[in-house]
């Protein structure tokens, strides 16, 4: 049983602190697979986030408490504008051997840190994710990176969670979660604009509304699978759809000419400097 925990985690206690959208979907993930409803404390100030929670045997809250100091993992979900004063809330019922998770964007690891440290003393224990809204149906993908003195055990812990609702990958710090967060954290909502604009120029063409979405959404599941699936590369996918002088070579040249590679640096470049700024501003 690869997967099992480590001996001294009876089972995974987990605190979910903001109990929004990506919080319900790590938990569908994890609750009845890894840990019961009545391991898992749910905190959230807005009654009804907690609601469907209550149903599943989850113990609810609506501000930190000292049932907080019972969980050994906390998961920080909520919106970075309110994550200092949320954290600082929680501080008082933090352990030694609490394990601190961060859902949350544009918050350095080292900002989490100093906040539940000591001045000159930041906690060690922080591990940052940057998840994407494809988890909502288990098909996310989430960077993750943690501090330094972070266990292998630890890390462990994270991964599973976070593997409750996809893929994950291992990056080296904060300034990679950025980047994490400029392809795949911002990342679906590029491919919903291509597929919006496919079946718009499908619908010029004369296909009805209907065939237009149809064909476009199978045709990007088709290609991602089979990009996915292939040991080529995309370049080489590419090239086996395009002959010389054909319909695909006609297409791409117009791609081609209006810099659509050169277009998708710039936007991915733009979100990287965002979620800098965002740091620096909530941080």
């Amino acid at each position: 049983m690869g997967m099992m925990m480590n001996p001294h985690d009876t089972s995974f206690k987990l605190a979910f602190i903001g109990a929004g959208n990506m919080a319900s979907a790590l938990a569908a993930g994890l609750i009845g697979k890894r840990c019961g409803g009545s391991d898992v404390l749910a905190i959230d100030i807005y009654p009804p986030a907690l609601e469907s929670w209550a149903q599943q045997g989850v113990q609810i809250a609506n501000e930190p408490s000292p049932a907080l100091a019972k969980q050994r993992i906390w998961v920080f979900a909520v919106k970075p504008q309110v994550m200092k004063e949320t954290v600082l809330a929680c501080k008082p019922y933090l352990q030694a051997d609490t394990l601190v998770i961060s859902v949350a964007a544009g918050i350095p690891a080292t900002a989490l840190a100093e906040w539940l440290g000591e001045p000159g003393e930041p906690y060690k224990r922080v591990i940052r994710c940057m998840p994407n809204t494809p988890a909502f149906i288990g098909c996310g993908i989430t960077g993750l990176m943690a501090l330094e003195q972070v266990d292998e055990s630890d890390k462990t812990i994270a991964q599973q969670l976070l593997k409750s609702v996809g893929e994950v990958v291992w990056v080296e710090d904060d300034a990679a979660i950025d980047a994490v967060t400029a392809v795949s954290g911002s990342g679906p909502a590029y491919v919903f604009l291509f597929i919006e604009a496919l079946i718009k120029a499908g619908i010029e063409q004369g296909l009805s509304p209907e065939q237009a979405r149809q064909l476009s959404l199978a045709t990007l599941h088709g290609a991602t699978q089979l990009a996915t699936l292939s040991p080529e590369e995309p370049s080489v996918l590419r090239e086996r759809v395009t002959s010389k002088g054909g319909t695909t070579a006609a297409a791409l040249n117009v791609l081609n000419e209006g810099g659509f590679a050169s277009l998708v640096q710039q936007a991915v470049e733009a979100a990287k400097v965002r979620a800098g700024e965002l740091a620096k501003e909530f941080s």
